[in-house]
Order: structure tokens, then sequence, then C-alpha cells
């Protein structure tokens, strides 16, 4: 993509207060629930339909949306621990869900590209000419947006969802290689070496390393149109390139597709690691690794449940929180619930962040809001 294209569809330098900033319409904030001794508050109000969260080097919070278009930088600049000013750096985009932050740069996925912004931090006023990472990827928009976050291997891993509810996934070449809908991918920062790690997976929109075993955990929708109460949606883990996770065959580990499955065709697809309920749509997952919270809190896993959206009773809208032992999940329970109340929705997490100082944020992509969750004992 070269700078002329990038401005047709971009707004760069564009520095706001809060007080100016694009907006959801602001709801009046909800009672949450969290275990005692936790607090949680609105760190930032106004980044309308904020979704995946990164940090940069010097504390700038970078955001992504998906129906907005936007990406959003956050920052403090009075030093009173939560940002007053937002900067929109693109808007116009296709769907920028996914970014990521590494050795200075902001990387940016839209449904068919992947830019970056080099150096960000240096030039949030007047940000630089964006550089292509890959300008191929699929345009196809079901579960086109992207979930993109650098490994502890270097590599830029990229999801890249099946185009449809339920489907025979779809084959696409790329520098000489098959890749395929329904994956998980990763390239080298450049874009470089584009290869599939995970195959059968719907359509992830969260995941994270475990910092014990360096494995790959990442979540996962399952299908619609199944009923209220199946299948379930998914935490899974990788264990080595190339496992198979099911879809379109095999949903939750145990149940056939009616349509695309057969009796017995689940025994070669990778089950999962926990079940997390039916149509809880989770997103953005993070392990905890901060010293904040209580020790038993230490290398749990937090998944941003966005809520159920056909579902005859509404499912979700809270943020889970696993308990990891050895490399499984040994329990789950909610950790933040309160967004729905009566069948009402007041905001949809998105997202989950650990800070340096080990507090959590939360996006809610409802409600244009990020919320702060410390631990005051």
């Amino acid at each position: 993509m070269n700078w002329r294209e990038f401005k047709r569809v971009a707004l760069i330098s564009m520095l706001l207060s809060l007080s100016g900033s694009p907006r959801a319409e602001i709801q009046a904030p909800p009672v949450l629930k969290l275990p005692p001794g936790f607090k949680i508050e609105i760190w930032v109000d106004g980044v309308a339909n904020a979704r995946a969260m990164a940090l940069g080097e010097h504390g700038t919070l970078f955001v992504g949306s998906r129906g907005a278009g936007k990406v959003y930088a956050l920052r403090d600049t009075n030093a009173d621990g939560r940002p007053d000013k937002i900067t929109v750096l693109a808007e116009g985009l296709n769907m920028p869900s996914g970014i990521a932050f590494r050795d200075g740069d902001l990387y940016v996925a839209e449904v068919q590209r992947i830019w970056k912004l080099p150096a960000i931090e240096q030039h949030l006023d007047a940000p630089p000419r964006p550089v292509a990472v890959r300008s191929d990827l699929p345009d196809k928009t079901h579960h086109g947006w992207r979930f993109i976050a650098f490994g502890p291997d270097g590599k830029l891993y990229v999801a890249i969802g099946a185009p449809c509810n339920v489907c025979e996934l779809e084959s696409f070449s790329r520098d000489g290689k098959n890749l395929q809908f329904g994956s998980i991918t990763r390239m080298d920062a450049d874009g470089r070496n584009w290869e599939i790690v995970a195959r059968g997976v719907r359509n992830s929109v969260g995941f994270d390393w475990d910092p014990a075993t360096q494995k790959l955990w990442f979540t996962e929708n399952g299908r619609d149109m199944l009923g209220d109460d199946m299948p379930s949606c998914e935490l899974n883990v990788l264990a080595k390139p190339g496992e198979d996770f099911g879809f379109p065959y095999c949903h939750a580990g145990t149940i056939a597709d009616p349509e695309y499955g057969r009796p017995g065709g689940c025994s070669s697809a990778k089950p999962p690691a926990a079940l997390l309920g039916p149509h809880v749509a989770p997103l953005g997952m993070a392990f905890y690794t901060g010293s904040q919270f209580p020790a038993e809190y230490r290398g749990n896993v937090f998944v941003a449940e966005h809520g159920s959206w056909n579902r005859t009773k509404k499912n979700g809208y809270r943020v889970q929180r696993l308990r990891v032992v050895d490399g499984k999940v040994v329990g789950q329970q909610p950790f933040v619930e309160g967004w729905l109340q009566d069948e009402k929705v007041s905001g949809r997490p998105a997202d989950v962040l650990q800070m340096p100082d080990g507090s959590l944020l939360i996006s809610d992509d409802e409600a244009g809001r990020i919320w702060r969750v410390s631990y005051v004992g």
C-alpha cells in the first residue's frame, strides 16, 4: 500500500481531547461484580468500538476497532495514571480490529492487508507513512476481522476466520504455499514465510502464549444455528504446528456437524482445553503474569466473552477466569460480570490486557470504554 492509497482511507495526525473524541452513545455505567478485594473503574471513555489493545514501550495504549474503522493511541500526558488524550491514528479502514506492537512499530490488520507505522510513539502527532507488510490477505469479510499478535518466536500470528457459519474450508495460494481459511497462520515481521500453524479453527479473535510452556492458547467461536445450548465455544491449546481442531466436521470436541460431520469423525480433532459455554463469543484472552493480584491468580487465563447474539436467553457478556495448573484448565468462574442484567446489555468485553503494574484492562466495544481492574485487598 503506498502513501497516496493510504491517505484515501485514513486521516492521520488528528489529536483529540477526550471531550472531543469520537464516541459511542455513552451509557450509564453498570454495577459490576468482582471477587472480594478487586476494584473496577472506567479508565477512559469515548473510545468508540474499542476492540484489541496493545501497549507501547513508552506507555501508549493502542486500540483497534471493527465497525468504527479506526485505530487509536491513548496517552497519559498529565501523569495522573489514566489517558487524557486520544489520537485517532487512522480512520475509514476495513475493520482494523487486530493490532500488535513490536520493536517500536505498530502493526495494524485490516481484512485484506497488514501494515505498520514505524517508530510510532516518536511520531504520534504526525504519524509516519505506513509500510505494507502484506497486501494480499483474503478479502472476505465474514469472520474477516483479524486478530494478530507476536509470539515468543518473533513471528506475527494472524487468524484467518472461516468465511461462513459452517462450510467446507477453501484453500488459497500465496508465495507458492497452500494456505486455508479457518486457520491460524504466522509470518515473519516483514510478511515473508507465511504458513499455517493451526487448522480447523472456525474463528479465533484472541490468543496468547503460556509463559510456562510457550504453547499457543486461543479462543474459538462455535458455530451458530444448532440451538441455544450447542455447541460450546472453546479455549484451545496448540501443542505442535499443524494440529487440526475439527471445524467444520466436529464442534466442541465431541459434536459431529449435522451436515459435514460423520460418526466417529471427532476422533481425529484436537479436543478443547476448556468449554466456555454456548454462544458466549470469546474474544481476547491473556495469561496473568503480574504480581498485583493475589498469588493464586498468577498463570490464570482471563477471557473476554463478548456475548451471544442469537440465543433465546443471552449468555456471556463477562470476563471469565480459568485456572491453569501444569498446562491444564482445572476450573473456571466469572471474574467480572454485570454487563448483562435482566436480558439488557450495557457493555460487551472485547479484549483484556495486563498492564506493567499488574492491573488488567478490559475493552468494551459496546459502550466505547476501557475499564481497569485493580486489587486493593
